[in-house]
């Protein structure tokens, strides 16, 4: 298959990416997050090549992104309040609510689970697109399963190229990591992803506590236990094992530092990155795939601070790293 590369700001080629889809098609949508893989959520078929082109599991569940709010019972077996003040507060936005599954929603989208994980995304292309062709797209992160998620039409290239139909460009996305996950199928509301949207935010608007388990294995996406990984070995290093280690450099190695690493090794590439949490998680993705193309032996990496702030960057890692030292 020829993978063909859209342009997002061209209506036409915004128009295609919905015919394409429409016919049962794979393409790569930008997102606010990360870009994701769309197929017709309605369409088994289609949906089911999404496990065929990432290589992933067939019984792990894909978020469904909507146009608006109001499709929500067409979805959700029943909607509480607070995902109704939920979607009024965050939606369009990086926030997945989890609800009971409508009972003909396939089993395909949900793998098999009884629940459906359900977001209106934020970008405007892929808002237009859902709005303007009356579409509801399963959309998991368009890259091969466990490798690193896609924040640019090139890294889905570098990871799909004639495994799907096209990708629709649509520039660098806004956070670089995956929406929150926020389960309502029961009283105690609960965070099962942690992502641009913290658990305080989403109890400062329904009025509740809502837990966050630092671990869990809740089947939803992205809980896996190794995930969004460069093919190089990385390691996660406190700053005072990783100004050890660069001393002792034997080998090619990519180092992400928060602050200045100083060396004369030639055998290091130092990428400095954000000390600021948002920017941190934009950047991620985005540098270590940029590492993983230097042909280096591993990929050294400075643990961030460990505050609520870095909570998803410190799921992404902990999921990342071959290595965790």
């Amino acid at each position: 298959m020829k993978t063909v590369v859209l342009s997002a700001q061209q209506p036409a080629d915004l128009d295609k990416a919905a015919r394409l889809i429409e016919q049962g098609e794979l393409v790569a949508v930008p997102t606010e997050t990360v870009y994701g893989l769309a197929a017709d959520a309605r369409n088994p078929d289609a949906v089911a090549k999404i496990f065929e082109a990432k290589g992933r599991p067939k019984n792990h569940p894909l978020i469904v992104h909507l146009a608006d709010a109001s499709q929500l019972p067409a979805w959700g077996k029943s909607v509480p309040e607070v995902a109704l003040k939920l979607a009024e507060a965050f939606w369009p936005g990086p926030l997945t609510v989890l609800l009971n599954k409508a009972d003909d929603v396939n089993d395909v989208v949900t793998g098999g689970l009884s629940t459906v994980g359900l977001r209106v995304p934020a970008h405007p292309s892929l808002l237009a697109l859902l709005t303007e062709h009356n579409l509801a797209v399963a959309a998991p992160s368009a890259n091969p399963y466990k490798k690193l998620s896609p924040t640019c039409a090139e890294h889905v290239m570098n990871g799909l190229n004639g495994k799907l139909a096209a990708v629709l460009d649509g520039g660098d996305c806004e956070h670089g990591l995956e929406s929150t996950i926020v389960d309502l199928t029961s009283e105690t509301v609960q965070v099962l992803r942690a992502g641009p949207i913290s658990a305080e935010q989403i109890s400062a608007v329904i009025g509740q506590p809502v837990t966050q388990p630092l671990k869990h294995n809740v089947a939803v996406p992205g809980n896996v236990k190794a995930h969004y990984q460069p093919n190089t070995l990385l390691r996660v290093m406190s700053r005072e094992q990783l100004h050890i280690a660069v001393t002792k450099v034997t080998a090619p190695v990519a180092v992400l530092s928060l602050l200045d690493v100083t060396s004369d090794s030639p055998l290091l590439t130092v990428i400095s990155m954000p000390t600021d949490a948002k920017e941190y998680g934009q950047r991620m993705f985005r540098e270590l795939a940029a590492a993983d193309t230097l042909g280096v032996s591993e990929i050294w990496l400075e643990n961030p601070p460990n505050d609520e702030a870095w909570l998803a960057v410190h799921d992404r890692l902990n999921r990342a790293a071959s290595v965790i030292e």
